[in-house]
């Protein structure tokens, strides 16, 4: 069954896109801004809900009826009725008034892996129920409670290595009674950076080591020369028991019949390979690295990365590939 987009709603966010560009107090929140951002009475906008337009004709209609009948129960009714509505954009209003975005987040990704981006608010001294928040196909709801920050998770596509910008996203609530819908715009200055996508199914490590390539014999008997993921018909004597009980999965120790220098991942031994390739297929061997526990160099044009291993050299490489210039460029 196909879907189709409700002509209410389609309509508007027509109507909103057009007040974005005709009003400057709207598009002035398109800039990015630092943190932290609060929402105040300049920056809040209200419109009437659909449901609420219904229910203001249905009001005019009950007040009509009772003045022509000069029926005052219903006259009492279509006033107290009125006033909740009236009261009910105060509400809302304060439902957004005073909130606070004080941090913004990001997981490590690469490239087509979403982005797990986490923001905080604070709400202040009051809570903040019904609280909705919205970035193109994206819609989460969320509520705060009085005093304590709390934390919203949002997973957003990635398409390309390189420094990520989350955007503007929309604060909006429809509390207490869907008549009227509050909104403002957060656009924080914040970048974070998605690593290349690492090729798949990861290619075997090079064989060379050192800067002249010397070429490297592995093997069961020699010197150690690191950790791999164990291999069905390994000997049990490979096993590094210890390794795998801190890793959480079975490690096998590989061995040199004869050593060179630290393992080098060098760009420009891969010049069969495109730009693209070229990248995916060093951000791969070097997670491979890590994983075996190999001591390894990264040589790409204008730098040189190593030797090392751990944590912050990976971090490092990455960095680095993720920042090289497209072929465009």
């Amino acid at each position: 069954m196909s879907a189709h987009a409700d002509p209410a709603v389609s309509y508007r966010q027509r109507l909103l896109a057009l007040a974005e560009r005709k009003l400057p107090a709207l598009t002035r929140l398109r800039e990015a801004e630092p943190l932290p951002i609060q929402l105040d009475r300049q920056r809040i906008y209200v419109l009437p809900t659909g449901f609420g337009v219904i229910f203001m004709l249905l009001l005019m209609v009950m007040l009509l009826g009772a003045l022509n009948y000069g029926n005052n129960p219903a006259l009492l009714l279509t006033c107290v009725l009125g006033a909740t509505a009236w009261v009910s954009i105060f509400s809302a209003f304060r439902t957004l008034a005073g909130l606070k975005c004080i941090a913004i987040a990001a997981q490590d990704c690469h490239a087509g892996e979403p982005i797990r981006i986490t923001c905080t608010f604070d709400p202040g001294t009051r809570s903040r129920p019904g609280l909705r928040l919205r970035r193109e196909n994206l819609n989460l709801n969320f509520a705060l409670p009085a005093g304590a920050p709390g934390a919203v998770v949002i997973e957003l596509p990635t398409a390309r290595r390189g420094w990520f910008h989350p955007g503007r996203f929309k604060v909006w609530s429809e509390q207490p009674f869907g008549f009227f819908v509050v909104w403002s715009w957060m656009n924080p200055a914040a970048a974070f950076l998605v690593y290349p996508h690492a090729e798949q199914p990861a290619p075997p490590l090079p064989r060379g080591a050192g800067q002249h390539g010397d070429q490297v014999a592995v093997g069961d008997d020699g010197e150690f020369a690191g950790l791999r993921d164990y291999r069905v018909g390994d000997r049990p004597r490979l096993i590094a028991w210890k390794a795998s009980a801190r890793q959480d999965k079975l490690l096998a120790r590989e061995s040199e019949r004869h050593a060179g220098a630290t393992l080098v991942l060098d760009w420009f031994l891969l010049g069969a390979l495109g730009r693209e390739a070229r990248i995916s297929r060093l951000t791969a061997w070097a997670l491979t690295a890590e994983t075996r526990l190999l001591a390894y160099t990264l040589n790409i044009p204008g730098q040189r990365i190593g030797p090392g291993l751990g944590t912050q050299h990976l971090h490092a490489c990455l960095r680095a590939l993720a920042l090289l210039p497209d072929a465009s460029d």
